[in-house]
């Protein structure tokens, strides 16, 4: 039996630790350009009043500079924008360095003189993600510094009124948290961009005060009052890369028809079209371009600060992050185009579809498509253009004359920008008052170019294609082939709109012929969230996406959708199939250091730096010098590149830290290529080519979402073998090992079995109002369903989870039993080779005798002195002295074992004769002692130590979720010795109590209480308690524990 449970947790261990490895190790390749300082970066300290100094010693505000900005900002007086840095988990204020560099530089490049003036807070590194004691503390400091940075801008004839606000991860929820300040003025932010910030809830809720700090800010903005619908916020979240915070946490839990809130993911932004880690989208150069581009056209030219105008602010940002037309925003929409008259410039198309590529020489010519014998057949018309530099491409003929167009309407408005190309779609039932569509193809430097244009009807070029079942195991693939020639095909992907699911789409794609194509486009679009994702690949080819969800569908909207921009003369077949180890590892998003020193993302960039990156920032032409060395295209790609796909980046120079030295391998750049670029270590020249890496790895499901609650199904696999053992030394008088407990006793189908029918029961009228009116607490579900926006209140708190819902659950509950059963073994043997290496200090190894009653006045000591240590420091210090006082007795009692394991070896062994003479056999003791007593005492010490370990094991877990506040207390000792809030106190008392009299219990006292069965019997509803209660409050698992833990002391009193 032993042999079968580890065999069992072997499985299991070995199925988590995929999962594990895929979350850790198996996400996409940074794409992500790095930003660089071009001269040394300055923090200028910002002097606030005495009394906030005082009450926030820890924290500062800071002015980000550069050089002569650097020493002209010395004086503080500043005629830019205010712009607010707030750094996050364990964040530096010098994060804001990447946000405050590409600023600098596009201000020198503006003729109106514009400019941001960035300034960072310093938090002190503090962990507010696992500790939300500082939170309300942090947004008090930030109220005080938005005061003090507004009183620099005084002496200004146009003063700002408002300071825009960037926060990454728990900073976007402290500037949130700021309109729930009674004292705060909802005019002095009107805009917040976060990064990667949880919003929907926390990543791990440890603590109390952190979920009551959300629940605050999440009542306050779910209100949707006046002040706040003048408040523009834009969520960014980073995508599959980004393993700590998921994307779904960051989506806004504000009212839907709030037209001012805006949530989305890396993925979706134009021009950036990437997944970004937790560290990286502060630095990620694509993704600050955008966010600086957006606050430069902010700026109003007649106050030269933010505009007040809250659709105005909206526009901007949907321009930048939503739907980017490739022209500038200031240009007008509704101009009307007046066209000039020869004929010779005008080809009239009159089939269904046109392809068109410019000659080498400059010139001007028109395409015009009527509209009245299309209108019946057709229902779009469609358009891509691959490098053509008009920004104004289609317009609407409003007056012809003939076969030309003498005055149209601009409609380029409508153009999107794709990673390879530019497309624009018309709806001709949007075009009543138009008689043609005119297509501009003028060359205006001799560049060449590509489009190509055509009709379609939306009906044919829609498919539909079912997913397959979850749990086929990727043995069910669902086809279907686009056989029609084409620019665009939509396949709709049923049944695809829950985060569990998880597919692997092949798109394979035959075309005819070998002429040079331009490389087709897959777009992965969810209609309830803005997280599409983009693939390119060139043709023919065979290219793999795997399809997944950030959030659940709300409501009855589409199922996802899966566009394809392709070429004409190609065959495309679309297969989907379940991906099960995708689905594995989903529901596990890990909290690390979201630390400030990022020596990757930034640094003091060398010559070649410093010309790439002004070049990409201002569209200089620096000369490259003459340590630029150049090579064949052919040749910046690595020999062996599995599975190539290509991005387009455009005609920039650009820092290319991530391509390797020139090789030997095959072409794989655009046909469009002319001439060399140069291949050195720094930087490269790339003229209408597509950068070429790796499929995007995608990260498993399960994991994802679920991980964090691994630890409750730990604590109540633990429970259980605790149960086990009792009712082995209620029957037997001996308790089992705590792995022979885990394997044998460890009934999990019992738990589960009770709680979905309390899920059940909770569907029924009279039942809700019965939990009601008892005041119980919400139920915790786990987070599969929705938008995730009831992790912390719900306007129906009873409803029951879902049948899947069960299922994961169980699932998490036998991966926690694995984590149990192996982790007590290391466990144990990590206090075995603890007491052998601690054995030497002990002169002599001795048997621990009986201390009689658990109480004496020495261990009533004990207890008074450690809860004045946890009222006077932090609860968690008192929490982690009593841990190791009752590690040194577990082990003891492991010296103790060996000791008489020793003696026994060495006892002489003697026969029992008839006569009471010895003949070699009969009962071994050593020398001058009763052989029953020596057995008798190793089994005893056996029994204690069992039952010891276990209970130490059970210990183990409080003592983890209460680390953070020790941290936390550890690092803030220069400034307070008492941490306050505490989140351990009270709570820890009862733990330091029972814990100080299970220390020394033993297994008799145990064997002759009174409450022992009915103890037995109450770990079942603790456990069932702990699965109900725990999931989305993970310091409650602390408060169980306790509970079984007093429970267990009971018994050695009565």
């Amino acid at each position: 039996m032993r042999f079968v449970a580890v065999a069992f947790y072997g499985c299991l261990l070995a199925l988590l630790a995929v999962g594990l490895r895929d979350l850790l190790l198996g996400y996409e390749e940074n794409r992500c350009s790095m930003t660089y300082m071009f001269e040394y970066p300055e923090y200028l300290r910002i002097q606030l009043p005495h009394r906030v100094s005082q009450r926030y010693p820890g924290y500062g505000l800071y002015l980000y500079g550069e050089g002569l900005y650097a020493q002209h900002s010395r004086s503080l007086k500043l005629s830019g924008v205010p712009v607010l840095f707030l750094p996050g988990n364990a964040g530096s204020y010098k994060q804001a360095r990447s946000l405050g560099s590409i600023a600098l530089r596009k201000a020198e490049d503006i003729d109106n003189g514009f400019h941001l003036n960035v300034f960072t807070i310093d938090f002190s590194e503090e962990l507010v993600a696992l500790y939300g004691g500082s939170l309300q503390r942090q947004t008090r400091f930030v109220h005080e510094s938005i005061k003090a940075i507004l009183r620099l801008y005084k002496d200004q004839d146009t003063p700002p009124r408002s300071v825009a606000v960037v926060g990454h991860s728990m900073g976007g929820i402290v500037a949130r948290a700021l309109f729930t300040l009674p004292k705060f003025s909802p005019h002095l932010v009107s805009l917040i961009l976060t990064q990667a910030s949880p919003h929907q809830g926390p990543v791990l809720p440890l603590d109390r005060h952190l979920l009551e700090f959300y629940s605050t800010v999440r009542r306050h903005w779910s209100s949707g009052t006046g002040d706040l619908r003048n408040v523009t916020v834009l969520s960014m979240g980073g995508g599959y890369r980004d393993y700590q915070v998921r994307s779904g946490l960051t989506a806004l839990p504000c009212p839907p028809d709030d037209p001012n809130k805006l949530s989305l993911v890396s993925t979706a932004v134009p021009r950036t079209w990437v997944s970004t880690d937790h560290l990286s989208i502060v630095w990620c150069k694509e993704l600050v371009l955008a966010t600086v581009r957006a606050f430069f056209d902010l700026i109003d030219p007649d106050t030269r600060q933010m505009t007040e105008d809250p659709a105005r602010r909206m526009a901007v940002l949907r321009h930048h992050f939503v739907r980017h037309p490739v022209r500038l925003l200031a240009e007008q929409d509704d101009t009307v185009v007046t066209f000039p008259g020869s004929p010779e410039l005008w080809t009239e198309v009159h089939t269904p579809r046109l392809s068109y590529s410019s000659p080498k020489e400059p010139r001007a010519r028109y395409f015009i498509f009527p509209l009245s014998s299309r209108r019946k057949s057709h229902s779009h018309f469609h358009c891509q253009n691959s490098n053509l530099e008009m920004t104004s491409w289609l317009f609407g003929c409003t007056q012809s004359n003939g076969s030309m167009c003498l005055q149209a309407v601009d409609l380029s408005w409508d153009t999107e920008l794709l990673p390879a190309y530019k497309v624009v779609t018309v709806k001709l039932s949007d075009l009543p008052s138009f008689s043609h569509l005119v297509l501009s193809t003028s060359s205006l430097n001799g560049g060449q170019f590509s489009v190509e244009c055509e009709w379609f009807s939306e009906d044919s070029r829609t498919a539909s294609v079912p997913v397959p079942h979850i749990l086929s195991f990727g043995m069910s693939i669902r086809e279907v082939t686009l056989s029609s020639p084409a620019l665009f095909h939509t396949v709709e992907l049923l049944d695809f709109h829950q985060v569990y699911q998880a597919f692997k789409v092949t798109i394979e794609s035959q075309c005819k012929g070998t002429r040079g194509r331009l490389p087709s486009v897959y777009r992965l679009q969810v209609p309830w969230f803005r997280e599409d994702s983009f693939t390119a690949a060139s043709v023919p080819s065979v290219t793999e996406i795997f399809a997944k969800l950030h959030t659940s569908r709300p409501d009855n909207s589409s199922s996802a959708i899966l566009q394809l921009h392709t070429s004409p003369d190609c065959q495309y077949k679309v297969s989907v199939q379940t991906s099960f180890f995708q689905v594995l590892g989903q529901h596990c998003a890990i909290l690390d250091r979201e630390g400030a020193e990022d020596t990757e993302g930034h640094g003091l960039g060398t010559v070649e730096n410093w010309l790439a990156g002004l070049q990409r920032v201002r569209g200089d032409t620096p000369s490259l010098g003459k340590r630029t060395r150049f090579c064949p295209a052919s040749q910046l790609v690595p020999s062996g590149t599995p599975q190539l796909k290509i991005y387009p980046i455009g005609s920039w120079l650009r820092r290319a830290s991530q391509i390797p030295p020139c090789t030997n391998s095959r072409p794989v750049m655009s046909s469009k290529l002319k001439g060399t670029v140069p291949c050195s270590s720094q930087i490269r020249v790339e003229e209408q080519f597509y950068r070429v890496g790796q499929a995007p790895c995608q990260r498993p499901r399960v994991l994802r979402f679920c991980g964090p609650v691994l630890p409750v199904y730990m604590a109540v696999c633990i429970l259980l073998a605790c149960e086990g053992q009792v009712y082995s030394l209620i029957h037997t008088g001996r308790p089992v090992e705590l792995a022979e407990a885990l394997g044998e006793s460890t009934q999990l189908h019992r738990v589960e079995l009770l709680v979905s029918l309390l899920h059940l029961l909770l569907r029924l009228s009279w039942f809700q109002a019965g939990w009601s009116a008892l005041g119980l607490p919400l139920v915790d579900t786990l987070p599969l369903t929705a938008l995730d926006h009831g992790v912390l209140e719900s306007s129906e708190p009873l409803s029951p989870a879902e049948g899947w819902t069960r299922l994961v659950s169980l699932f998490l509950l036998l991966l926690g039993a694995a984590v149990a059963f192996w982790g007590g073994a290391l466990f144990r043997l990590s206090l075995e080779l603890l007491s052998w290496i601690l054995s030497p200090l002990h002169r002599q190894p001795s048997i621990i005798q009986d201390s009689g009653h658990p109480l004496t006045r020495s261990r009533i000591i004990l207890i008074v002195t450690l809860g004045l240590v946890a009222w006077a420091t932090c609860g968690a210090l008192a929490l982690v002295a009593v841990y190791f006082l009752y590690l040194y007795k577990v082990m003891r009692l492991q010296m103790s074992e060996r000791t008489l394991k020793h003696v026994l070896n060495l006892a002489p062994r003697e026969k029992v004769r008839e006569g009471g003479g010895s003949a070699g056999q009969g009962e071994a003791h050593p020398a001058g002692s009763n052989s029953l007593i020596t057995v008798s005492a190793l089994e005893k010490v056996q029994d204690n130590l069992q039952l010891h370990l276990s209970l130490s094991v059970l210990l183990t877990l409080p003592v983890m979720l209460s680390a953070p506040s020790l941290i936390h207390w550890l690092r803030s000792l220069r400034h307070s010795l008492q941490l306050n809030p505490d989140p351990c106190w009270p709570v820890v008392l009862p733990l330091i109590v029972s814990s100080t009299i299970l220390m020394n219990s033993n297994t008799h006292t145990l064997c002759y209480s009174k409450l022992l069965v009915v103890i037995c019997r109450l770990q079942l509803p603790v456990c069932v308690s702990m699965v109900t209660f725990s999931l989305m409050h993970l310091y409650r698992v602390t408060y169980f524990l306790s509970l079984s833990l007093a429970l267990h002391a009971l018994c050695c009193l009565i």
